[in-house]
């Protein structure tokens, strides 16, 4: 690698632009996801190809070396490079190993394209173009055309502010929606005006206000890419990482639920943008230097709130995640539901679900769930999670607006990609108790099991997107896999023993899948 950098950078400057605008078709889209490699010949390669030339290693401690192939030649967009500390963060630490190991670079070149192909065929296959009802005004969460505060005129209208319209009753926000790769470009780019602590949680997260009045939720980083929950933590007191919320947005997209709210991974300045910038004393009096001369905080909250787990920068860089906000709650107020497959969050009981074995009929009985989409999308969540080995479902919430016919919003992902190594199949009880799914879920989740559109294939590059990328090791890329074979698996006993009609909702017939008394 260090041979070949000298040749490239004899050649020209020349990049692109990997968002559309609002008038191109999604086949423009996807032809844009290709041209960063595709000009490679003509002149330096974009920041992710980088990224692809490198041996991400399945070795636990090739994230943690040193010394960026790209250290100085990019600078984060939006921010200057004068800020920045020489100092990077452990995960653009070029990839050591044994020579032997590493493919050519023009082979790896080779596959990172047909890589992007494969997730640029993913989303123009049939599954991921079916298409909504008619929206009425019921099904908008607002009505733009009366409610003056959506005028673009207006000085708090911004590109949240477009995200926030988008939203309906079917999803969060459209597939090749532009203002969501607008919007992910403000999260890692606009000047952050006003920092302060996030009441309630049990773990640290700062409210950041931008420039253009948008807000997002902050969680810091707590663990490296390589580290693992260790073995004698409860799923109640694991950490919230900051990747696994990034990981969770594109898992969800990759899905096509798109009921998680855009995230993007940033690289802050702990002193210019949050400590000099804060109203909040609190947070304020939390900041020290630590020994080895590196700016710290820790804040208040329940867990990890101290000088022993303080957050530290290198010296004053620290990641982080920045959730977009949902619209405010006088707006568009919210209902929270506690889920029925909760835990206990205790060290010794045990839930109902996981001693009674037909927990579900009770569950099928009760409304919401007795009628409607409801326990479909709880079979969706359930999915999801056990993907990630997110343990830490305990409620969920719907928009009030739309009563019991929406979706799931998919807030806190925090801890999920905590075990690689593990996969908790108590997770999956709501799919193995009730046996029942949408036919879009489930055909989708075929096609990811398929070589062509593997799953940690369009994970790994759809995460190459994100500033912080890699985001996740391969490990957890393959456990991704793994799981997803044990889904299909519970599926298919499923169906076995009940038949495909009794297990599998129709929802590609142009009406949304309904739970029938039959079907219980």
């Amino acid at each position: 690698m260090i041979d070949l950098l000298p040749k490239l950078e004899r050649r020209g400057n020349s990049g692109c632009s990997c968002s559309h605008t609002p008038s191109e078709e999604p086949g423009d889209w996807a032809q844009k996801q290709l041209q960063p490699l595709q000009q490679q010949q003509q002149g330096w390669p974009n920041k992710h190809t980088l990224r692809i030339l490198q041996d991400f290693s399945n070795e636990p401690n090739s994230n943690v070396s040193s010394n960026s192939l790209e250290k100085n030649q990019f600078p984060p967009v939006g921010h200057n490079q004068n800020e920045r500390s020489s100092r990077q963060p452990e995960h653009q630490a070029a990839q050591r190993g044994d020579p032997k190991r590493h493919s050519p670079p023009d082979v790896v070149e080779q596959q990172g394209v047909k890589a992007l192909v494969r997730l640029a065929a993913l989303y123009e296959h049939p599954l991921f173009k079916t298409t909504l009802p008619a929206l009425t005004d019921e099904d908008t969460l607002f009505n733009v055309n009366t409610d003056i505060r959506f005028d673009p005129k207006a000085a708090y209208y911004n590109i949240m502010s477009q995200f926030h319209i988008g939203i309906n009753r079917y999803e969060l926000y459209s597939r090749h929606d532009p203002v969501i790769d607008g919007l992910l470009k403000d999260l890692d780019a606009q000047k952050i005006t006003s920092v302060a602590m996030k009441s309630g949680g049990t773990q640290l997260k700062l409210i950041m206000t931008f420039q253009n009045y948008g807000q997002a939720l902050f969680k810091p980083m707590k663990q490296t890419r390589d580290q693992e929950t260790p073995p004698d933590f409860f799923y109640f007191s694991d950490f919230e990482r900051h990747n696994a919320e990034i990981a969770a947005f594109h898992l969800d997209r990759i899905l096509d639920f798109r009921r998680v709210p855009p995230v993007a991974g940033r690289l802050v300045n702990m002193t210019k943008e949050i400590k000099d910038i804060t109203k909040d004393k609190k947070l304020w009096r939390t900041f020290f230097i630590s020994p080895a001369n590196n700016i710290c905080f820790y804040g208040e909250c329940s867990y990890y709130c101290s000088t022993e787990h303080a957050l530290c920068g290198k010296p004053d860089q620290i990641e982080g995640s920045l959730a977009a906000f949902l619209p405010d709650l006088a707006l568009a107020k919210r209902k929270t539901w506690r889920n029925p497959w909760r835990r206990s969050y205790h060290k010794r009981k045990k839930a109902e679900w996981e001693v009674d074995p037909d927990y579900c009929e009770e569950v099928k009985q009760t409304p919401p769930y007795d009628s409607g989409t409801r326990l479909l999308d709880i079979m969706d969540m359930t999915v999801f999670d056990f993907l990630m080995g997110n343990m830490d479902r305990h409620h969920y919430e719907t928009f009030e607006k739309f009563g019991n016919e929406t979706f799931i919003i998919h807030l806190d992902n925090g801890r999920g990609f905590g075990k690689h190594s593990h996969d908790e199949v108590s997770i999956l009880v709501p799919l193995s108790q009730c046996c029942r799914v949408k036919k879009s879920t489930h055909l989708r989740l075929q096609l990811l099991a398929k070589q062509e559109y593997l799953l940690s294939s369009m994970m790994a590059q759809s995460l190459l997107r994100d500033h912080l990328a890699p985001i996740l090791i391969q490990p957890h890329l393959d456990a991704m896999d793994r799981r997803l074979r044990q889904v299909l698996t519970v599926l298919a006993d499923c169906i076995e023993k009940e038949g495909y009609s009794n297990v599998v909702a129709d929802d590609l017939q142009g009406e949304p899948a309904h739970t029938s008394p039959r079907q219980r």
